[in-house]
């Protein structure tokens, strides 16, 4: 029997507001409008994002909302003007989508897109869809979106412009990753570093995204990778994926910019952050070589406070960049990356730690917060 052009009655994750556990609901979830697709969510990735969407400290929040948005699933049903998908495909919802008409679009020096409501709103995430409503219902109340993915939902609805076609054989419960953390980690060291073969990188931070970039970084040709984390449990995964050598702040009594410039003669070529913290930020930069080290910064800071840097830093030749989904053309890149995992170009299995029932939502994320885990991935 057809769902087509119906509500669908459905399991969903909602945050009714900040600080508190997820609930687990039914909810309605309405037929897509004009260039619109409405996806049955098969696997979703929990991200720190996510985290810091229900956070205390995040001012910009609105509730209920649907988070999510490392996801994979199969297109239910497509809304009138729809031609990029149909019904059955796999796909991947994009947080930041790809019209392909826009000036940032139209630039190959960037993958923003004038439909991502960053670029209008600034900062909040929590949104409606382009017509300002939401195709989400909960006990007679609208419930947000999130990111234009919102994939902690059974079903969910995206913009045309927001969903990327796979390869029919892609495994969504491995590839959902490439909807944000393994694209964002890989991508800062290729495409927004430009890591160089021979080089020297520097990676802060090896959950799922510090772990993308430390594959990113091997796959470039560095010849010299240092992971740096507080917890060393986590050093054994780095080395088996790329790092040469892995270093613990808490091992030190100097600052961990000092270590990595003595260790490596100067400081390294390249450095990637992707913890989110100012002062790691700032680390990063500074243990980088002067003449022509270059950091990019790739984690997200609920921080009020600016990131502070000296001018004098910049002056001895550094370069400061940051990445947003690690500088992909989504629609474009998406299905290319998917054809590389399947031609075993990279490794995504090793990322998921744990597969759990979407129900476990919660857990998923404790397993997270207490670092017990790379990614979990949540199933329906």
């Amino acid at each position: 029997m057809s769902t087509a052009r119906k509500v669908i009655k459905c399991k969903a994750a909602v945050a009714w507001e900040a600080g508190k556990p997820f609930s687990i609901e039914e909810i309605e979830v309405a037929p897509p409008r004009d260039h619109e697709v409405r996806v049955k969510i098969v696997a979703t990735g929990v991200c720190r994002t996510d985290a810091h969407a229900v956070s205390t400290h995040f001012k910009e929040g609105l509730f209920p909302v649907i988070l999510g948005h490392e996801g994979a699933g199969i297109v239910e049903s497509v809304g009138p003007g729809v031609t990029r998908v149909k019904p059955g495909d796999k796909v991947i919802p994009l947080y930041i989508p790809q019209c392909g008409e826009c000036k940032f679009c139209l630039n190959p020096k960037t993958n923003l897109c004038e439909k991502i409501s960053k670029i209008k709103t600034a900062i909040s995430d929590q949104d409606l869809m382009a017509d300002n409503t939401s195709r989400f219902t909960c006990k007679g109340k609208q419930i947000y979106h999130f990111m234009g993915t919102s994939t902690f939902s059974e079903y969910t609805v995206c913009a045309e412009t927001s969903v990327a076609k796979i390869d029919d054989a892609a495994p969504l419960e491995k590839v959902c990753l490439i909807g944000c953390g393994f694209s964002t980690g890989y991508g800062a060291a290729i495409n927004t570093a430009k890591v160089e073969p021979g080089s020297s990188c520097a990676v802060f931070g090896l959950g799922g995204v510090g772990l993308s970039a430390v594959m990113g970084c091997k796959a470039a040709g560095a010849s010299r990778i240092i992971g740096i984390d507080i917890n060393s449990d986590k050093f054994e995964k780095a080395l088996e994926l790329g790092a040469t050598e892995c270093i613990n702040p808490k091992d030190y009594d100097k600052p961990i910019q000092q270590v990595i410039s003595e260790m490596t003669g100067g400081g390294v070529d390249f450095s990637i952050e992707c913890i989110g913290i100012i002062d790691v930020m700032k680390a990063a930069l500074e243990c980088t070589t002067v003449g022509w080290g270059t950091c990019a910064i790739v984690g997200v800071s609920l921080d009020e406070h600016g990131l502070p840097v000296a001018p004098f830093h910049l002056l001895m030749g550094r370069t400061l960049k940051a990445t947003f989904f690690g500088g992909w053309k989504s629609v474009d890149n998406v299905p290319k990356l998917v054809e590389d995992y399947l031609g075993n170009k990279f490794d995504l299995d090793s990322l998921v730690t744990f597969t759990l029932p979407f129900d476990k939502i919660n857990e998923a994320f404790d397993l997270m917060r207490d670092g017990k885990s790379i990614r979990t991935v949540l199933v329906f």
